[in-house]
């Protein structure tokens, strides 16, 4: 979500295209037989469940398509059909106050300059970004999916399912002719992502801290109409090595937005990206900018199904991001003042390459120190078992002082050969 592609964008990308037709074509059926269904069965449900829900009056089970109306029935239906179909369980068939327009509201939100936000997104999460741009996070291997190529970008993705959790992908993207700087505060300025990201429809800082450029900020961002919108709140901080930046976006608590039933909060949520200059396609020189982004993030729809859509979607949501980029590149070549979001992305705490370097090897002598003290556990169980299965034949077959110091003298022998080996 503010990144080299957006996966969710892609998702949305894929869910108001042909694509859709077909999976809806393909489980229009299913969920038709679902409806009638649960309507039949509620219409000619017994008379003691009717009894147990309105009480013994006769009234009440009387004429049950009376008493059932068509909007509660749709109500119903749709309680049923989230058993089924979990991410249409809050959709919009609710009419309750909570449904209320969350652009209603004011989007000049106070600011709380302070650093509480920092604590969210912290130097661990910059070290496993390093680990993920360098390929030493010890996760799955990722699987390519694509690999395009424009007269003015290149574009290749990966994903990766992992044991737990949603699918994880990983892309490189390299634009042409644009400094990493420019990138940087593009896929930062959430004011001008409402120029070229239709699926923004609120964007609001909660908090900044004016030292670090971290930041906290309420995202909301809309789905079709048989989904409901899905709710952000991201913390990010922009971290610089050299002319290189990583960028850590994730979902973290904040109890200045309260949960409600609509939008629906997406709270494992994680984005980041490594932009640095590379060389150009055409000639090699470093007047290009290279975009590495990680995202995973759990909306809330089946895993299968969003894998789907994230392959059938993606890359034509790729090709709407670089027209907006081009934008915003002539936009501040004229000259024109920035947002406060790109004036943020601006603000980096620096760190040097022997710190990042030091930063992977520290984690990669913690993983040795690991696997060293397993591997100590491991040699000592034969002595522990030698000595403790000792010890039990000592206890059970004698009680005489010179049994016992026999097995005990056999059992430290070979525990001496377990403690070679």
């Amino acid at each position: 979500m503010g990144s080299g592609v957006d996966f969710s964008a892609i998702w949305g990308s894929f869910l108001n295209g042909e694509v859709l037709e077909e999976v809806v074509a393909f489980m229009a059926p299913l969920w038709i037989a679902v409806a009638v269904g649960v309507l039949v069965g509620w219409v000619w449900r017994p008379k003691w469940a009717s009894l147990s829900r309105y009480g013994d009056s006769a009234e009440t089970v009387s004429t049950p398509l009376a008493k059932l109306g068509f909007i509660s029935s749709l109500g119903f239906i749709k309680i049923q059909l989230s058993g089924y179909v979990p991410w249409i369980s809050d959709d919009r068939f609710d009419g309750d106050a909570s449904s209320a327009d969350p652009t209603s509201e004011s989007d000049s939100s106070k600011v709380n300059v302070n650093r509480e936000n920092e604590s969210q997104v912290g130097d661990d999460d910059l070290q496993h970004l390093c680990r993920l741009v360098e390929v030493k996070d010890e996760g799955p291997a990722w699987i390519p999916m694509m690999d395009k190529t424009t007269p003015t970008m290149r574009y290749q993705a990966w994903r990766r399912d992992p044991e737990s959790g949603p699918p994880q992908y990983r892309s490189r993207t390299v634009y042409e002719d644009v400094t990493p700087e420019l990138v940087r505060d593009f896929f930062w300025d959430d004011e001008f992502r409402k120029n070229w990201d239709d699926m923004l429809i609120h964007s609001s800082t909660l908090e900044e801290c004016p030292v670090t450029g971290s930041m906290l900020v309420h995202w909301i961002r809309k789905f079709p109409f048989f989904c409901s919108d899905r709710e952000y709140t991201i913390g990010r901080r922009i971290w610089e090595s050299g002319r290189s930046y990583y960028c850590v976006t994730k979902g973290v608590p904040c109890s200045a937005v309260p949960r409600r039933n609509k939008p629906r909060r997406v709270d494992l949520y994680y984005s980041s990206w490594c932009i640095r200059a590379a060389e150009s396609l055409r000639d090699g020189q470093l007047t290009a900018t290279e975009v590495i982004l990680f995202h995973h993030e759990d909306m809330g729809i089946p895993w299968e199904i969003a894998k789907l859509g994230v392959r059938q979607g993606m890359w034509g949501a790729v090709k709407k991001i670089e027209p907006g980029l081009r934008a915003y590149q002539k936009e501040r070549a004229s000259g024109s003042p920035i947002s406060r979001s790109a004036f943020m992305a601006q603000i980096n705490t620096k760190v040097s390459p022997k710190y990042l370097n030091s930063s992977e090897n520290s984690s990669n002598i913690s993983l040795d120190a690991e696997d060293s003290a397993k591997t100590q556990v491991n040699k000592s169980i034969p002595k522990l078992v030698i000595i403790g299965g000792a010890l039990v034949v000592a206890c059970s077959l004698d009680r005489g002082l010179l049994t016992k110091a026999v097995l005990f003298g056999v059992a430290r022998r070979f525990a001496r050969i377990g403690k070679k080996v």
